[in-house]
């Protein structure tokens, strides 16, 4: 049997700061591996939910040298918890500016969830940026997407969770929950702010594992965390990530000629395998991966087994 592959040691960053974007907004960045080797960049979830330790050790440090970064209002970045000024197309110009920095003409993306929203998004913009393209739990922000997640899906298979997250919300704006959030996460009183994120992290925090996983949903029930995530994330949804319907599926051919490794769990509940499903059809030079008995966190062993095989490859290694 093959031993499935897992994070390489932990890891601190060689170098980190903060890069003024313009719009009021500093990203919060750091670089770690071996300075000058294959350059990667990792964008995290959400959009909201800021990079962490565990996301350095995707990448093999002897053979690559990887920025990570906070998004716009999210972690270190400043200032904290702003929509101002905080779109897709925000984000992938601060890519740019970031690639412009680290000195690099092209490099790898790695992202999953919301990141591999970002990382289509940015990809097809600037397709002579990316070398390869490295994807998990496919979201493309369609609104059965969101819809499935938030309305009316996930709540079939999570009732009493389901149950917590509606709680806040009158029975008669119960129709449009993103916007019934969204209501309360602009509210100028903080207290209202806060209750509203802390429901709504909680609900992904409970949902986004095939099974219990209090390690990765205590994150979320942190109420400072929970309120740029919450914030953040809710101003994505409602506004469709500022992109036409499906447009990041449709435009999938911008992306034939970059090498390509999709990671998806078969149980992914947050980001249902239809989503991947399609992208693949739409986009079939891309390896695509289905993993039986997974659901969408990056540090699911069956699905971080197949994003490090990847990244390996890329950097020259073996496909072990």
């Amino acid at each position: 049997m093959t031993q499935l592959r897992t994070f390489y040691p932990e890891i601190e960053p060689y170098a980190k700061g903060w890069l003024d974007v313009g719009d009021g907004h500093q990203i919060y960045w750091e670089r770690v591996g071996t300075p000058g080797a294959k350059p990667a960049v990792y964008l995290h979830g959400g959009p909201g939910g800021g990079m962490s330790a565990s996301q350095r050790r995707v990448f093999d440090p002897a053979r690559y040298d990887a920025l990570l970064f906070d998004q716009r209002g999210c972690g270190k970045s400043k200032p904290f918890a702003s929509i101002e000024n905080n779109t897709t197309w925000d984000l992938v110009a601060d890519i740019e500016k970031l690639r412009e920095m680290v000195g690099v003409e092209n490099w790898l993306v790695f992202g999953g969830s919301w990141g591999s929203t970002l990382a289509l998004a940015y990809a097809q913009t600037h397709p002579e940026r990316v070398t390869e393209l490295v994807l998990r739990g496919i979201f493309t922000l369609r609104r059965d997407e969101l819809l499935w997640y938030y309305q009316h899906g996930a709540s079939l298979l999570f009732p009493d969770k389901w149950e917590r997250f509606i709680a806040p919300i009158p029975e008669a704006e119960r129709g449009d929950m993103m916007a019934a959030y969204r209501k309360r996460l602009v509210d100028p009183d903080r207290a209202i702010r806060l209750a509203a994120a802390e429901a709504w992290a909680r609900w992904e925090g409970e949902t986004i594992t095939l099974l219990p996983t209090p390690a990765i949903s205590e994150a979320f029930y942190d109420p400072e965390y929970a309120l740029a995530f919450a914030r953040i994330e809710n101003h994505y949804f409602v506004h469709g990530g500022w992109m036409e319907e499906g447009q990041l599926i449709r435009d999938a051919g911008k992306l034939r000629d970059i090498p390509a490794v999709i990671v998806q769990g078969r149980y992914d509940i947050a980001c249902p395998v239809q989503t991947a499903w399609d992208l693949h059809k739409a986009w079939p030079e891309a390896e695509f991966i289905l993993v039986e008995g997974q659901g969408h966190v990056l540090s699911e062993p069956g699905l971080l087994h197949h994003l490090i095989i990847a990244a390996d490859r890329f950097a020259g290694g073996e496909n072990i």
